[in-house]
């Protein structure tokens, strides 16, 4: 498979409408409910945790999926393999904010397939950012302000674990500015106490139970990573 077209399928797949889809089939245009976003956390907010746990997983294997098959699928390898997984990562990326399937318009803002990347290229390190994203918005209920601290741990932990001259620790810090940026909006709410919160009211809550979920699927990669060894 030549490199570029590898790329093309990346996007591809990044361009899967989960969110979108799941709205529709529940008779719902998210984009008109909640915050607007086609991402997991309008969906779990709007249609509740179990759709938006299985959107959350689509999204995830949208990042993933390019990065530890597709890629792999050309006939290249070592360092020039590690660049193409990058590429179809941001690839993938790129699809899930600027879907081709819904004309360019916007999509999510990618923290559950840059995190699916990640899965792919460093478990161990996505595991740790996963596990600071569950204690943040178990404690908090902010979604937001979880996927940011989840973004700088594994920036964190990317740099100490794998040093700053690797070409992940780049990644893990061009995505922390990406999650920055797609979140300008929800930092600006959060200054100012304004932005949305989940309840923990009735039975766990549902930012109990997004924590539970995440911290579940860090050991999974945890036990992956390690398996890999």
């Amino acid at each position: 498979m030549h490199p570029v077209f590898a790329i093309g399928l990346a996007y591809v797949s990044g361009s899967v409408p989960a969110a979108f889809l799941a709205g529709r089939w529940r008779g719902v245009d998210l984009r008109a409910h909640g915050s607007g976003n086609l991402g997991a956390t309008n969906v779990l907010r709007v249609l509740g945790p179990r759709i938006g746990a299985t959107v959350f997983a689509v999204d995830m294997a949208k990042g993933a999926l390019p990065v530890h098959f597709i890629a792999p699928m050309t006939a290249l390898s070592g360092n020039a393999l590690t660049v193409l997984q990058v590429a179809c990562g941001a690839a993938a990326i790129l699809g899930h904010a600027r879907p081709v399937s819904l004309g360019f318009r916007k999509g999510g803002k990618g923290v559950a397939t840059a995190c699916g990347v990640f899965v792919a290229l460093a478990p161990l390190q996505a595991a740790v950012a996963l596990l600071t994203f569950a204690a943040v918005v178990g404690s908090s209920g902010y979604v937001s302000l979880a996927s940011i601290s989840g973004a700088v741990a594994l920036s964190v932990v990317v740099g100490a674990h794998l040093g700053v001259r690797s070409p992940l620790f780049v990644v893990a810090m061009l995505t922390l500015a990406f999650v920055l940026w797609t979140h300008r909006e929800n930092i600006k709410r959060l200054r100012s106490g304004t932005e949305y919160r989940f309840s923990r009211a009735g039975g766990l809550g549902q930012g109990t139970s997004v924590a539970i979920g995440a911290a579940v699927l860090a050991v999974a990669m945890t036990l992956l990573a390690m398996g890999q060894r």
